[in-house]
């Protein structure tokens, strides 16, 4: 992966071609994400800490409110695919997550400032168009927030 830097990502703007890496050391295409449903994308700042672990487990305990709206749940970080499928494993995550190492995809969403990720959310429709966005965001509000903003579409 070379260093490239994305445009910023801002309300109405659409997921951008770059390929990451999931849990499982796959490449995903990020553009592709949404093709089918609609994607709620929540970034931590550390996997397995105790506030992202409570977001991520929020996230976990209303999964199912997010897919029988049309809506899929990735989690983003910036940390490797070995140390996020260890806390996916630990957590039960029924999610994929995606390692952005380079923080590219991080920095372009404007949660990636000073070499650190911002705790945030992200809710792009089918397609791939940004709707909403929340940074920073609270552990225990972001699946709420998420799913509120989803249920008023």
């Amino acid at each position: 992966m070379t260093d490239e830097k994305l445009a910023s990502i801002d309300i109405g703007d659409v997921l951008p071609m770059l390929t990451l890496k999931n849990e499982k050391n796959e490449d995903i295409q990020v553009a592709d994400l949404a093709s089918e449903k609609g994607v709620v994308l929540f970034l931590v700042p550390k996997a397995d800490t105790p506030g992202c672990t409570n977001q991520a487990c929020g996230f976990r305990d209303i999964y199912p409110d997010f897919t029988s709206s049309n809506f899929d749940v990735y989690c983003l970080s910036a940390d490797s695919p070995t140390a996020q499928t260890k806390w996916q494993t630990k957590k039960e995550l029924p999610y994929p997550l995606i390692s952005d190492p380079k923080r590219i995809l991080i920095s372009a969403l404007g949660a990636g400032e000073g070499g650190k990720t911002k705790r945030s959310h992200f809710v792009f429709e089918q397609g791939g168009k940004l709707l909403d966005k929340k940074i920073p965001v609270k552990p225990a509000d972001s699946p709420k927030l998420a799913l509120e903003f989803i249920k008023s579409l």
